[in-house]
């Protein structure tokens, strides 16, 4: 990212919680109650949403992000201390789609687009809203290096480079694996950043990689890969892919009779796909960015308040995109201004912010405009993701 960026320090607290953490430094920003918060816009100020109403993508990212964006918006708005107002796109689940709506938004002179879900999209669409200074403020890519696009550009998921390292060394303290191989798609942008992170995290640690298998997004067969590795036999398989594949993967597991012996990790999983893949799921830990069961700050009323507004559970998405435009109108908050470079400012000097993301909820920014806070390592139990203490 450029000199431009504002940067905060990063914080470390326990790798028992996996926690990625931040300290705190004489420039970070006071971070504004709802009390103390000025009214400084009179006016609704207009956001951007960019998400995948259409599409493969729009189960189970974009849709749950539109439900997590407008659930934070009523809450917002009932605070009075400003009033946002959506500009929705649907970004038809393509990388075309995404450049669109965000070519319509910026014409449109929003400050600030959210959403902008899979990393591939990201990287082809926020160089526009870059160019033009307008914060792209992603609530769930996270491929490495994304951030760096410029100093417009912010992500409130961990990035691979900052889940990946303490996912692996909190598991292999735990599981004691030695030799493993890797599962990815070779034709999505995260899932190769994701294996690519974990090649080089693993070797660092001493850990033999048995056999890198690819596929390419859309595949639904992966027994050739998976009988592969099982001849290999290795401690643990790592799996680096979308939503679809994952399930897809884990419950080809269960029908191949994968052996008990291999640890399936995913790190990216979600109840989406441990319903989906049924029996194949039992086991399989994933490192996330927030649960349901969490006792981060205001995250049971958030659950309470999902739960009564759509009559379901709310989704890892919707949780990650509620968290980024509470940070986003606190930054509004802080700059006093709608104007996108005095928002972009105030969003890159958070830090410690409280939010329902991680298992303490400490949020941050790094100097790339990528989220740092505590991640949380979970394991599938009776079709249920149980913290992995």
């Amino acid at each position: 990212m450029n000199t431009s960026r504002l940067a905060t320090p990063a914080f470390l607290l326990a790798i028992v919680t996996l926690t990625i953490g931040l300290s705190s430094c004489e420039k970070a920003i006071t971070v504004m109650s709802d009390e103390e918060a000025p009214r400084i816009v009179r006016e609704e100020i207009p956001i951007g949403v960019v998400v995948a109403l259409t599409g493969h993508h729009a189960e189970p990212y974009g849709l749950p992000m539109q439900r997590g964006f407008e659930l934070a918006r009523e809450e917002i708005n009932n605070l009075g201390d400003i009033r946002l107002a959506f500009m929705t796109a649907d970004d038809m689940s393509s990388p075309e789609g995404a450049k669109a709506a965000v070519r319509r938004l910026v014409n449109q002179k929003v400050p600030a687009i959210v959403g902008l879900a899979i990393s591939t999209h990201l990287k082809e669409a926020a160089p526009i809203a870059q160019e033009n200074k307008v914060i792209a403020f992603s609530s769930v890519s996270s491929a490495a290096g994304l951030g760096a696009i410029g100093d417009f550009v912010f992500r409130s998921s961990l990035a691979t480079n900052i889940s990946i390292p303490s996912g692996v060394t909190a598991t292999r303290e735990k599981l004691g694996y030695e030799k493993v191989a890797t599962i990815y798609d070779e034709m999505d942008l995260f899932a190769r950043s994701n294996n690519g992170v974990l090649g080089t995290v693993l070797r660092e640690n001493r850990v033999e990689i048995l056999t890198e298998e690819a596929f390419k997004t859309g595949d639904a067969d992966f027994s050739q890969q998976l009988t592969r590795i099982v001849a290999m036999d290795p401690d643990a398989l790592f799996v680096s892919a979308l939503s679809q594949e994952i399930a897809g993967i884990l419950s080809q597991t269960a029908e191949l009779r994968f052996p008990e012996t291999i640890q399936i990790i995913a790190p990216d999983l979600t109840m989406a796909e441990v319903q989906e893949a049924g029996d194949g799921a039992d086991g399989a830990i994933g490192f996330i960015g927030w649960s349901s069961k969490s006792d981060a700050p205001g995250n049971q009323a958030f659950v309470r308040n999902y739960r009564a507004r759509y009559g379901i559970d709310p989704e890892p998405w919707a949780a990650q995109s509620y968290a980024t435009l509470r940070v986003l109108a606190n930054a509004i908050k802080t700059a006093q201004s709608a104007d996108p470079t005095a928002i972009r400012d105030a969003l890159a000097r958070t830090a410690n912010f409280s939010t329902i993301l991680g298992r303490l909820g400490y949020f941050s920014f790094n100097s790339d405009g990528d989220a740092l806070y505590d991640q949380i390592l979970v394991v599938v139990k009776d079709g249920e993701l149980e913290f992995l203490e």
